[in-house]
């Protein structure tokens, strides 16, 4: 390890190969029959082993371990004592040649003990100019961060190559410090662990602004690769479809009642409820899906909620709330049941409400339960109406998915015409419609986002915030390096300040949440798993630290 012009230290091989087209025990030991601990190496001593962690003394969490290729392929890598030893980057160089398949094999070795210690791993592979004379060699290179690839380079190059990959240290070391089996495994190896000698360095790494070459996922909750939001949305999908199921069985319970809009979550639930009908083998005429319009009921919605209620063959009904909500209005002694163009908090959860009651007592009446649709990013933000609105159900299907997935679901579903063409085509017609609650009347169209601000945005503070407790200062970093493209800096950075003040406001409603199956490894936010907090907690201290690091504008 060569650092500004000196030796830092010197790591040897572990594990020496000694079979197929490596004898390597007949020339080498093995790091632990190492007689010295430290070597003469150009005209300076310089620490010697295998157990070497190097540390930057001037930037924190910067530490790392190195291990030479056959290392990682054993049972026991180096690297693992490397990372419970504090070291967040493990290093590999590797005279590794080139068969069909291997490059894969690496690859994925390189995934999973970055996953396995939490850890950034990098591997270098011998190139050109190694000799050909029985084997061959490709110069692989990749990084991996915690099991995501953050850098690769290209394979059988002629010409030298260098790679540069971006590595969030502080993620890796915020997630060490969450991670229970993390900290046993430091503590059953302590004594182990003490033996290990740590190098302390200046690292004297550039001072001002640098630019993020890193790629940082815009929808953090859907991935980028076609084909794994293939994968994870088949399993989404069914993880809300296999929870539902196992809640008839348990319930005994033949017959479902969902409130039906025309938008994006009740189409959800529905379709996750028509498929966990066909699983336990009962009719569809058993899932009840009521449409019930009020004072801003667009034609359009209700034409959808009817399309697909037809589509999927369910018992689907219409009852106008209209006449309820006017009376309670007059009892309220509301202005807007004077005529008035007051369309206050009341108002609207005057509608919600009683679109909740009716499909409580729905459900009591004809034995059976209501299906929740509000999903992940509304609980977040609190768009839900407490206790007699869409808050409440016996058991919600969309509890642990994001806005952004369920979009990507209802297209999966779509796509793959899991209900038929007809089916296919209204869900696409859902896809196409703005988000809007539809409690307000008007010529315009009631904007969902106009209000808590854009689901796209919003879903990406979520994430960061609750997945590895990042500051709002480094979300709005991240989140400018992400959307710059289509969103400015005051955008961003107002849209976070609403989601701080919404999400520590709402505690409330989340500290009282219906059962929902969890979806996203950006975790859930029922109070019985995922994440547990005070209700009376202020934002207070994650809006100053925003003001604090995060200008109001750029210059």
């Amino acid at each position: 390890m060569l650092h500004r012009g000196r030796v830092l230290g010197v790591a040897p091989k572990s594990f020496l190969p000694n079979y197929r087209e490596f004898y390597e025990k007949r020339h080498f030991a093995v790091a632990s029959d190492a007689p010295e601990k430290s070597i003469r190496l150009l005209g300076e001593d310089a620490p010697f082993g295998a157990d070497l962690i190097f540390a930057a003394g001037d930037v924190r969490d910067f530490a790392f371990h190195v291990e030479i290729c056959e290392d990682f392929w054993s049972p026991t890598p180096p690297s693992t004592l490397g990372a419970l030893a504090g070291a967040n980057l493990l290093l590999n160089l590797s005279a590794s040649n080139i068969v069909i398949g291997k490059a894969e094999d690496r690859a994925i070795l390189c995934d999973a003990q970055s996953r396995r210690v939490t850890s950034a791993y990098i591997f270098a592979a011998s190139g050109r100019g190694e000799s050909t004379t029985d084997v061959a060699w490709d110069g692989q290179i990749v990084a991996y961060e915690m099991g995501e690839k953050i850098a690769e380079g290209e394979r059988f190059a002629r010409d030298a190559k260098l790679v540069f990959a971006d590595v969030d240290v502080q993620r890796i070391a915020q997630e060490r410090r969450r991670l229970s089996n993390f900290r046993d495994a430091v503590g059953r190896n302590r004594e182990t662990l003490s033996r290990l000698r740590r190098i302390e360095f200046k690292l004297d790494a550039p001072q001002g602004a640098l630019p993020l070459k890193r790629s940082i996922d815009r929808l953090p909750f859907v991935p980028d690769d076609v084909a794994k939001r293939d994968r994870d949305c088949f399993e989404a999908y069914n993880i809300q479809v296999s929870g539902l199921a196992q809640r008839l069985e348990a319930t005994k319970t033949q017959r479902v009642v969902i409130g039906i809009s025309g938008g994006l979550d009740s189409t959800q639930a529905l379709i996750v409820a028509a498929r966990a009908f066909d699983l336990v083998g009962l009719p569809r005429q058993n899932i009840i899906g009521v449409t019930m319009p009020g004072f801003a009921t667009s034609d359009a919605t209700k034409a959808h909620a009817w399309a697909l209620m037809k589509a999927l063959g369910i018992d689907g009904r219409e009852v106008s709330i209209e006449p309820l909500a006017q009376r309670m209005l007059e009892d309220l002694d509301h202005p807007a049941s004077r005529g008035e163009p007051v369309y206050d908090i009341a108002y609207e959860n005057v509608q919600a409400g009683l679109r909740t009651d009716y499909l409580f007592r729905l459900a009591n009446k004809e034995g059976g339960f209501v299906v929740g649709t509000g999903d992940l990013s509304e609980l977040a933000l609190g768009w839900c109406t407490y206790g007699v609105g869409d808050h409440m159900s016996h058991y919600n299907v969309n509890a642990g998915a994001p806005k952004t997935l369920i979009q990507h679901l209802i297209r999966w579903v779509a796509d793959t015409n899991v209900f038929g063409d007809e089916a296919s085509k209204v869900l696409r017609d859902v896809l196409a419609t703005e988000i809007s609650p539809e409690l307000v009347p008007g010529e315009k169209t009631q904007s969902t986002e106009a209000t808590v601000g854009p689901y796209e945005l919003q879903d990406f503070n979520l994430y960061w915030l609750t997945r590895y407790g990042m500051s709002p200062s480094k979300i709005l970093f991240l989140a400018w390096t992400a959307w710059r493209g289509k969103y400015d800096y005051p955008t961003l950075r107002k849209w976070l300040e609403v989601f701080l003040k919404r999400f520590f406001a709402n505690q409330y409603k989340r500290s009282a949440v219906p059962n929902g199956p969890k979806i996203v490894s950006g975790g859930a936010l029922s109070p019985r798993g995922d994440w547990r907090m005070p209700s009376d907690v202020s934002a207070e201290t994650w809006l100053t630290e925003l003001s604090s690091n995060a200008p109001d504008a750029l210059d």
